[in-house]
C-alpha cells in the first residue's frame, strides 16, 4: 500500500461556540475561541490517498488532479470566509478542527475516490489549526 499526500493551505476565521448551551457555559467551554466577534487561523490541510500505483502511470492518483480537487472544494469554499456563516457544507456544526476535519473528507471523498487509481480511496485528512495543534480524520483505518 503507497499513502500520497498533498498539503495546502487557507486562512479563516470561526467561532467556537454550541447555541444550545448559555453564553456562560460557551465562555468557559471555548474560552477566547468563543469571541463573538470571531477569531481566526492560518490553516494547513494535508489529503492523503491510499492504494498501489497504476501500472500506466505509477501514480496512486495524479497529484495536479488531487491539488485541483482540494482547491475546488475546500479552498475556494472556505479561504478568507467565515467558517461558521460562509461556508455550506460546515452550516450545523461546532467548526473545532476535528469537526472541519471530518467534513474535509467527506466534501472530498467521492471526487478523490473518482480519480484515483483503480482500488485507491481517500485515507485521511489531516487538519494543522496552528503549527501545534491539528486533528486527524481516517474513517477506514483498520
Amino acid at each position: 500500500m503507497i499513502y500520497v499526500t498533498r498539503k495546502a493551505h487557507f486562512n479563516a476565521s470561526h467561532r467556537l461556540h454550541n447555541p444550545g448551551k448559555p453564553d456562560d457555559w460557551n465562555r468557559r467551554v471555548f474560552g477566547k475561541c468563543n469571541n463573538p466577534n470571531w477569531h481566526g487561523h492560518n490553516y494547513v490541510i494535508e489529503v492523503t490517498v491510499a492504494g498501489e500505483p497504476d501500472e500506466e502511470t505509477g501514480y496512486v492518483i495524479d497529484l495536479g488532479e488531487l491539488k485541483a480537487i482540494i482547491k475546488e472544494k475546500i479552498i475556494d469554499s472556505c479561504d478568507h470566509k467565515n467558517l461558521n456563516l460562509e461556508v455550506p457544507f460546515l452550516q450545523g456544526i461546532i467548526p473545532s478542527t476535528e469537526n472541519l476535519c471530518r467534513a474535509f473528507f467527506y466534501e472530498i471523498e467521492k471526487p478523490v475516490n473518482n480519480t484515483a487509481s483503480k482500488g485507491a480511496k481517500l485515507y485521511s485528512v489531516k487538519l494543522y489549526e496552528t503549527e501545534r495543534n491539528m486533528a486527524e480524520y481516517c474513517p477506514n483505518r483498520g
